[in-house]
């Protein structure tokens, strides 16, 4: 009974020490000009005492109670605070520690910052500060050897039917490395390689090698308005690869390799005229095609494909990061 005792007392006071000497979150960005999305105002939602004391004083809900702990639904898991898309469904496995573990968060969502104690390394949303739990690596739960302990109640989920999210489409030589870059941009959901602007219907990758489908490889990229424009990742677009280069891109030769970006409203399609003027100004004579998604279907390439670099231990040869502006 008295073991018991001690037990409980010891748990309690752990609880109540995370709250007290908890830092508060950093608060909401100030408006600024710009067309960064980590620039823009900061809008929070609100909270129940509850939720406050977990992601606004860092305390730690009880284990085993989290609506999310052996929740297998499909879609995204995002910030409660601010919205931010912080984990996929598809990084979530079962750990039986108690909490919703994942061994992966959305590139650039979740920020690691050491306890005071520097015992543990605690996770904060890296857009509003909500702290989300705890980060733990070399447990072997799974091979990416990492488990992201999240309290259910810092987040909420969305279904992969109603994300918030945003599409783009890029062609800059071999998908391999275009995907292996992009994919690793911060607010970025996901990726796919396939082939677009052809015409021929479901082609096979030997069917666009022949040059005779008028397919470029083209990777569609997933992602969250709140962490990144389209004008950040068009940038980053023009920044892996050689703009000037006619269809080709190093040592790989054909249309099928060709700059293009496929853009989904007039929006994208300005943003791209203004920095394809950016670089001309700058003495780039810049090949890129314009194109409307709406005009052509994205066929999804062959499972192979799918991050090549990453399945394979691989990096890019015939893309590499230039700073252009």
């Amino acid at each position: 009974m008295k073991t018991k005792f001690l037990v409980c007392f010891s748990f309690f006071f752990f609880l109540f020490a995370m709250s007290s000497n908890a830092q508060q979150p950093r608060q909401p960005a100030a408006s600024v000009s710009g067309t960064s999305a980590a620039s823009a105002p900061i809008k929070t939602n609100p909270l129940t005492p509850e939720e406050q004391s977990v992601i606004l004083r860092k305390a730690t809900e009880r284990p085993f109670t989290g609506k999310y702990t052996k929740f297998n639904g499909k879609g995204v898991y995002t910030c409660k605070y601010c919205d931010a898309i912080l984990f996929r469904s598809t990084d979530k496995f079962a750990s039986e520690c108690g909490w919703p573990s994942f061994d992966a968060a959305i590139p650039g969502a979740v920020k690691q910052t050491p306890d005071a104690d520097g015992q543990r390394m605690e996770i904060t949303c890296a857009r509003c500060g909500g702290h989300l739990g705890h980060v733990f690596v070399g447990e072997r739960f799974t091979p990416k050897n990492t488990r992201y302990c999240v309290n259910s109640i810092s987040m909420n989920f969305v279904p992969a039917d109603k994300m918030k999210v945003e599409k783009a489409y890029f062609a800059a030589g071999c998908f391999w490395g275009v995907q292996y870059f992009l994919e690793r941009a911060k607010g970025v959901v996901t990726t796919t390689v396939g082939y677009m602007g052809g015409k021929t219907r479901k082609p096979t990758y030997k069917e666009v090698c022949s040059h005779t489908t008028g397919h470029a490889e083209t990777v569609e990229v997933v992602y969250d308005p709140l962490q990144i424009s389209f004008e950040e990742l068009a940038k980053l677009f023009f920044e892996i690869h050689d703009p000037a280069q006619v269809d080709h891109q190093g040592p790989d030769i054909g249309d099928q390799y060709r700059g293009e970006i496929f853009y989904v409203d007039d929006a994208q399609k300005t943003t791209a005229e203004k920095l394809i003027q950016i670089l001309d100004a700058n003495g780039m004579k810049v090949a890129t095609k314009l194109d409307s998604a709406g005009a052509f279907t994205f066929w999804k390439a062959e499972d192979y494909h799918q991050f090549y670099y990453d399945k394979n231990g691989k990096k890019p040869y015939c893309h590499f990061y230039t700073k252009r502006f």
